[in-house]
């Protein structure tokens, strides 16, 4: 009985020492698991729903990329540098800023980082409708305009007083070039007022302040 004993005794050692290695190998994966998990997720990152809500921003940038494409919005107007003077009269007048493309571009940029980009996209499709003269294209793009920065449903909405909307949706029945005139009037006057003062002393444009007079300096 005693030899027997022991015999099972052995049996069950050399049974746990099989089971070591694999438990061991367990505990590693887990452990590596727990390493590369993201944010407080303890799951593997393939599955993480951090990685669904990173996979969806990126879906709603490449959305909203293909959206200004199928405007024929650029994401940033074709324009030579700014020179030295250009961005110095910029400080002169909103008016200066608006007029180039360089000016617009910075200025899109800052407004980008306060949220309001659409006020730019906005005018700017507005600049764009008024080139047309063909009437069927007119009424397209009105269309697209006033269901991308007029519609309440927009997330691109402009803020506009009831007053200016009661006049587009008149204006709607029959658009033309000049359908969106009074809205376009109010942003224009709204990031004059608003925007463009804070861009004036932002770090966009005093960086680019900045390097354009050590260029000159240095030539």
């Amino acid at each position: 009985p005693m030899g027997s004993e022991r015999m099972e005794m052995r049996k069950r050692q050399m049974s746990t020492t099989q089971e070591t290695p694999g438990t061991a190998q367990a505990q590693h994966s887990t452990g590596n698991r727990g390493s590369n998990a993201c944010c407080f997720c303890w799951c593997c990152c393939c599955s993480c729903s951090c990685l669904t809500v990173r996979n969806q921003d990126e879906e709603r940038a490449r959305r909203t990329s293909h959206e200004l494409q199928a405007e024929g919005i650029p994401n940033c107007e074709e324009s030579p540098a700014p020179t030295l003077e250009e961005v110095n009269a910029w400080a002169q007048s909103f008016d200066k800023l608006m007029l180039t493309p360089a000016g617009r571009n910075a200025f899109r940029e800052f407004l980008r980082t306060e949220f309001s980009e659409e006020n730019m996209l906005f005018w700017m499709a507005c600049e764009e409708l008024k080139q047309e003269s063909n009437k069927s294209v007119i009424e397209e793009k009105a269309r697209l305009i006033y269901e991308d920065y007029i519609s309440i449903l927009s997330p691109k909405e402009v803020s506009l007083d009831s007053r200016v909307r009661e006049v587009i949706n008149r204006n709607m029945l029959e658009p033309s070039q000049h359908t969106f005139d009074d809205a376009q009037l109010q942003i224009y006057t709204l990031m004059h007022r608003d925007s463009y003062p804070r861009f004036m002393n932002s770090a966009i444009y005093k960086d680019l302040l900045r390097s354009l007079s050590e260029k000159s300096i240095e030539a």
